[in-house]
């Protein structure tokens, strides 16, 4: 019986030990060694910097959190049984800050950084060496990494415009980027359905734009309309709240602002931002109507829209200051204002547009929409940022200093490399998760096809892109469009397992891709997952299902 038992008790900790070994994503180098380290209550973590600190908390958050287990935190290592968080150098911001290296023996673990970016990254390897289950004994293998990004930029964007999603959850999202290793959050704030950013100088933009009076049910153009107001926005305190809690985690934070299309909610508040005021806002064809449809109104079903920003100067003047209180709120050297998806109707029957056409010398709207982009990037450079802009802010002309977002398929961003300009790859049939994972979906979205394998599959370089031109890409990111994602349940179905894959994708070398190693280790991401108690999606791992 004894001898049963020891098998059993052996068999068990051989299994822990090897789900302790799935790190996603995947290091660069891992030399597993004997032992392990046992993490006890006496074990103390070690942080001498500010910055590094940052990390010792995190860890300690997700011990707390996770398995119940609190740690002192101190400036002094001990003889043995610490973790010791090290940053070589303060951060410069450079290629190499992210790089780390990770030593675990049965005396001591150390995590050290060229900058505190590092430190930060190798934390989240130390935290997938812990085991998935909470077991009476921590216990993490020996073990020698030493790893660095493949790209320096690895985004997930959100989509609060079509539906709000509460400050607890934005932070939660913010930590599933930090635990895949990603460092830039796109936080996608106005729309045609709601305008979600307190703007003091102009309340009525969530006074009135931060509220819709129905939603369509079903696919659109919709089978109905709930015929439910439906509000939302974060205040700038929130927004400074959860900022700063995205730069604990090392996550740089991107707003985007729309423009020139996806305006309704803009010019639902005030009207004169549109080429004609005193129209209605146009309606759908199909579409259930709730409530008032007379005057400007914030739009209730989803798709593209013709009632866009008037390129007045009583529009750039708004959008100016607009973007000064976002500028006050957002360290980042980026804000991305859109400039996808704009039609060019009302500009063509627009007196004053084809007016201002011939003034300035342009070809058509298209370049009109150039003049619009250009004006808006002259303004923020002269504050110190540079815009990002979608793939259609190449058309006209692009803008100087412009960063572009490849969407529609990879073209936009080889154009943009070729031009010497940089790029952030997004394209839909990879990195948008709001397609579906499988082909029999058990819930709504907006169509497409994007099983685990596609996205895995997925190089941020094109194969066409001479080798000289190669450095312009940035890295890439992941998009989460919410028109049929209204609640956090549901986001973290779309994106769980697939960010899993964006993150390998995003961090480990190339030639070290391997899709059934990645999906041997996700099988133990899956019991993070239920560990995390997210939801997520085990269909669609392969194409065909």
């Amino acid at each position: 019986m004894k001898a049963i038992f020891l098998v059993l008790t052996l068999s068990l900790f051989s299994v822990v030990h090897a789900q302790q070994k799935s790190i996603i994503p995947k290091p660069v180098k891992a030399e597993w060694l004997k032992g392990n380290f046992k993490l006890s209550p006496t074990t103390v973590l070690v942080a001498s910097s500010a910055d590094e600190k940052k990390s010792a908390d995190f860890f300690n958050g997700y011990l707390q959190t996770f398995y119940g287990l609190a740690l002192k935190i101190e400036k002094n290592k001990p003889a043995s049984n610490y973790i010791l968080f090290s940053a070589s150098k303060p951060s410069s911001l450079s290629d190499e800050d992210e790089r780390y290296v990770l030593n675990v023996s049965e005396q001591a673990i150390q995590v050290t950084g060229n900058a505190p970016e590092g430190v930060f990254r190798g934390v989240q390897t130390l935290i997938q060496l812990l085991p998935v289950e909470k077991l009476a004994t921590i216990t993490i293998p020996a073990v020698a990494v030493e790893d660095f990004p493949r790209f320096k930029y690895r985004g997930m964007m959100l989509d609060c415009g079509r539906h709000f999603f509460s400050t607890d959850f934005v932070k939660k999202y913010i930590d599933f980027i930090a635990l895949h290793k990603m460092n830039t959050f796109h936080w996608h704030l106005t729309e045609d359905q709601g305008w979600r950013i307190e703007i003091k100088k102009y309340p009525r933009l969530t006074e009135i734009g931060g509220c819709r009076n129905g939603t369509i049910i079903g696919h659109h153009p919709g089978t109905g309309n709930d015929n439910e107001k439906y509000c939302g926005y974060y205040t700038q305190e929130e927004i400074k709240e959860i900022v700063k809690y995205a730069k604990d985690r090392f996550i740089n934070i991107i707003p985007e602002i729309e423009m020139p299309g996806h305006a309704s909610a803009a010019i639902a508040a005030y009207p004169q931002l549109s080429c004609f005021p005193n129209e209605n806002t146009p309606i759908a064809k199909g579409v259930q109507w709730s409530g008032d449809s007379t005057g400007k109104q914030v739009q209730q079903s989803w798709g593209v829209y013709p009632d866009v920003f008037c390129p007045s100067d009583y529009t750039f003047n708004f959008l100016e200051d607009v973007l000064d209180e976002v500028m006050q709120l957002f360290p980042s050297k980026y804000i991305h204002i859109g400039g996808d998806e704009c039609p060019k109707e009302y500009w063509k029957r627009s007196a004053f547009c084809q007016n201002l056409i011939k003034e300035k010398g342009l070809k058509n709207e298209e370049g009109l929409q150039s003049y619009f982009i250009h004006r808006i990037e002259k303004y923020l450079n002269s504050k110190g940022r540079n815009i990002i802009g979608w793939d259609e802010i190449l058309e006209g002309g692009i803008a100087p200093n412009a960063t572009i977002m490849s969407w529609r398929g990879e073209q936009g961003g080889i154009e943009a490399a070729h031009q010497d300009h940089d790029v952030v790859m997004t394209p839909g049939g990879y990195l948008y998760l709001d397609h579906a994972q499988s082909k029999k979906e058990d819930s709504l979205t907006i169509g497409g096809y994007l099983p685990v394998e596609t996205v895995y599959s997925y190089n941020p370089i094109p194969a066409e892109l001479p080798a000289d031109k190669q450095k312009y890409i940035l890295g890439a990111q992941a998009n989460v469009w919410t028109e049929y994602m209204s609640n956090p349940a549901k986001v973290e179905y779309m994106i769980f397992p697939r960010m899993s894959a964006v993150s390998e994708v995003l961090w480990s070398r190339l030639e070290d891709k391997n899709f059934d190693d990645f999906l041997r280790r996700l099988q133990t991401q899956y019991k993070r997952y239920d560990l995390w108690k997210v939801k997520y999606n085990l269909k669609g791992t392969h194409k065909g299902e």
